[in-house]
């Protein structure tokens, strides 16, 4: 078999196997909260999630739920074939910054339009994220930005030797 093998989810999960490709956006009422330096940067039930085959779901916040007084514009750019052109974050609190630990999509392409005031976090560049209550893995590779929680299951791409899938 080519590639890998599909983990079988239990009752109450999901295969990001089953995620569709092109990506799907869905919005998603758990709380999403990030925290950086003793501090929350964010704190919402109303943000979105992008599914997309063999992916975990990547979660992006409305801003007005983000302390945006803490975030900082990077400079860069990269481009998604689906979404457009991503902008990246760095927050600085307190003593501690996290350059490129979040980005957005100003003018994404119409289907992702809901999320143009929205901004994804990278689980690994803060000091926790959480869906409802439950603290999330970071997606191997720190390329896309997935959260992994107990309700998705892999193999996820992301880490090392996963490109090709």
């Amino acid at each position: 078999m080519f590639g890998p093998r599909r983990d079988v989810p239990a009752n109450g999960q999901e295969s990001v196997w089953d995620y569709p490709r092109p990506p799907r956006l869905e919005p998603v009422s758990a709380r999403l909260r990030v925290i950086f330096n003793g501090e929350t940067i964010a704190d919402s039930i109303s943000g979105f999630r992008v599914l997309e085959t063999s992916h975990p779901p990547v979660y992006y916040i409305p801003q007005t739920d983000i302390r945006m007084d803490l975030m900082r514009k990077a400079s860069g750019s990269s481009w998604c074939e689906f979404k457009g052109e991503a902008r990246y974050w760095s927050i600085e609190a307190g003593d501690r910054r996290s350059d490129n630990a979040a980005w957005s999509y100003p003018s994404p392409s119409p289907a992702f339009a809901p999320i143009a005031d929205h901004l994804a976090f990278y689980a690994s560049r803060v000091d926790a994220c959480f869906v409802s209550d439950e603290r999330v893995q970071p997606q191997q590779g720190d390329f896309y930005g997935g959260w992994i929680t107990s309700l998705v299951v892999g193999p996820f791409k992301g880490g090392a030797g996963t490109r090709g899938w």
